[in-house]
């Protein structure tokens, strides 16, 4: 399966360039022009790695960064610089970024670095504890749960539900999945009980259960978190 890029970059040159050059080397490439749509779709959409210019209209690089290491989202970041913003590299990695490539660059070592952060992942990162997502923080470590900063109750085994649909996030994820991850069950026949238990968390964490904004139902496949 295709590794899914998602580049946010602004210069039209530089976009048909290494839109070329990655869909050559085999990668499934996305476009923004525009920082405020690359950091909705970075948040609502699966990508294997964020390929992001600093310098962009309506959101920057470094807040849309910071932003998305706040909301938990764990894709390596690789952020393109221009020559000699050195404060601009040092402020990205701090906030979060896998690793820079300053402008102008060669495509093969732009390719290297690629591979080396696809294969790593962020495997080497501590899984993020805590998450926010509408009004709705989430704190794994403590197992805490806040809505418009009222504490919520869940069951361990909601916490567990919630955890691995985070985790997940973006894509579509099987009941029989489920059943396997978070029950410990390998029995088609129990599906009904994911249906319950979604439904119960829906009521806990949606504003409104019966139109889901989070945990979506798609039908005949499963379930999907959207942040």
């Amino acid at each position: 399966m295709k590794k899914k890029i998602l580049l946010i970059e602004d210069e039209p040159s530089l976009v048909l360039t290494l839109e070329d050059r990655l869909r050559s080397e085999g990668y499934e490439v996305h476009i923004a022009n525009d920082g405020l749509d690359g950091y909705g779709r970075a948040l609502a959409e699966h990508f294997d790695l964020l390929l992001l210019d600093l310098h962009l209209p309506s959101k920057g690089g470094l807040d849309i960064c910071r932003d998305l290491r706040r909301e938990g989202r764990d894709l390596p970041i690789l952020m393109l610089t221009a020559r000699g913003q050195v404060v601009d590299k040092v402020v990205g990695l701090k906030l979060g970024a896998d690793d820079y490539l300053a402008k102008p660059f060669d495509m093969m070592e732009l390719a290297a670095r690629l591979e080396v952060l696809l294969r790593r992942g962020r495997a080497g990162s501590p899984a993020a504890s805590r998450f926010s997502f509408g009004d709705v923080v989430v704190d794994f470590e403590a197992a805490e749960v806040k809505k418009a900063g009222r504490p919520v109750e869940l069951s361990a085994l909601e916490l567990r539900l919630l955890r691995h649909l985070l985790d997940r996030r973006g894509k579509v994820v099987s009941r029989d999945e489920l059943l396997d991850k978070v029950w410990g069950y390998d029995s088609s026949s129990m599906t009904r009980t994911v249906d319950v238990h979604v439904s119960s968390l829906r009521q806990k964490i949606e504003d409104q259960s019966g139109k889901p904004r989070h945990l979506i139902t798609i039908h005949g496949q499963g379930y999907k978190f959207v942040p």
